[in-house]
């Protein structure tokens, strides 16, 4: 992977009135990567893109994307970069080809490089989709005529805000398909944002967590999870209070928490620590319908780093 870096954030601020969307942001990201940024809604994640792209100014700091700074020299950045945002709007008595035609015309490709890019992002949208009206596509259809007309310049960086989110699992997994080769055919440099803990492991070579408009962790997907330095025990039962009681006096037991849907226990060595668990849950007479031990995941990184969960809000 190329060491060049294509974005350096420095300090990077920004806020509305009273309201500190985003407080003191250093990002590095290399060419080549795909870069998730995670976090909830509300954590700062589009404020940060919307600035970096050039349609926000900061309120502090600075920025460089493609060696170029973000207030100074904010139009050659925006020639050479790809956006699909959250909130992109299209033309429903348009067409999927007539979307393509005038994105490729606001960049100032002539007709026949533009029916050639067409062609070469046709399968993007589905072939026999391409002429029909955008008010017939499903959501899926949309979010991947947007991501192809983001393409039609062939930018040398790609910034995809929450590219999935409100998608079913059948479109999201086909954007994700799309997203991982245009990075491993074509190298394309990927900033991607996204409040799914599944989407930012199955993509990102590195992820950085924002919380409240600032970044509490940075690395790997792996290196992420391996420095909590902890199993996680999942017991589904009936009487969690009773289940938390018995286990929190327990040697091999870190931490006890109450999820969602059961206790999660916290423990150094998952595979030593199932039997006393299970031995222990037993002795206060706690009924378990299910014990089950998984390797921590980056919703474990961002309760260790923040002390809450991510709630996926569509």
């Amino acid at each position: 992977m190329a060491s060049e870096l294509v974005i350096e954030a420095s300090g990077l601020e920004r806020s509305f009135g009273d309201v500190h969307a985003v407080r003191g942001v250093d990002l590095s990201v290399r060419a080549g990567e795909i870069y998730g940024f995670l976090g909830p809604n509300g954590a700062g994640k589009s404020t940060v893109v919307k600035m970096l792209i050039t349609l926000l100014a900061p309120s502090g700091g600075s920025a460089r994307v493609l060696g170029h700074d973000i207030v100074a020299e904010a139009d050659r950045i925006r020639l050479r970069i790809g956006t699909a945002l959250q909130d992109a709007s299209l033309d429903e008595k348009q067409s999927g080809r007539e979307i393509l035609r005038t994105q490729g015309e606001l960049y100032g490709l002539t007709k026949p490089e533009i029916e050639t890019r067409i062609g070469e992002l046709s399968a993007l949208i589905e072939v026999d989709a391409i002429d029909r009206w955008i008010g017939t596509y499903s959501g899926g259809m949309r979010r991947r005529l947007d991501l192809a007309a983001s393409l039609m310049h062939n930018p040398d960086m790609l910034f995809l805000d929450e590219p999935t989110t409100g998608l079913d699992p059948t479109s999201r997994t086909k954007v994700w398909d799309e997203v991982r080769a245009l990075n491993e055919q074509f190298g394309t440099t990927i900033f991607l944002t996204t409040q799914y803990l599944e989407e930012a492991d199955e993509l990102a070579d590195r992820v950085g967590i924002i919380s409240a408009g600032k970044i509490v962790a940075e690395g790997t997907p792996d290196d992420l999870k391996r420095s909590i330095g902890a199993d996680v025990i999942t017991v589904r039962t009936d009487d969690p209070e009773a289940a938390a009681s018995a286990l929190g006096a327990l040697d091999v037991v870190d931490k006890v928490e109450r999820g969602p849907r059961a206790l999660l226990v916290s423990v150094t060595d998952g595979a030593a620590a199932v039997a006393p668990v299970a031995v222990a849950l037993d002795a206060a007479g706690v009924q378990v319908a299910e014990l089950t031990l998984r390797t921590p995941t980056l919703d474990d990184v961002f309760l260790e780093m923040t002390g809450e969960r991510i709630e996926v809000k569509e």
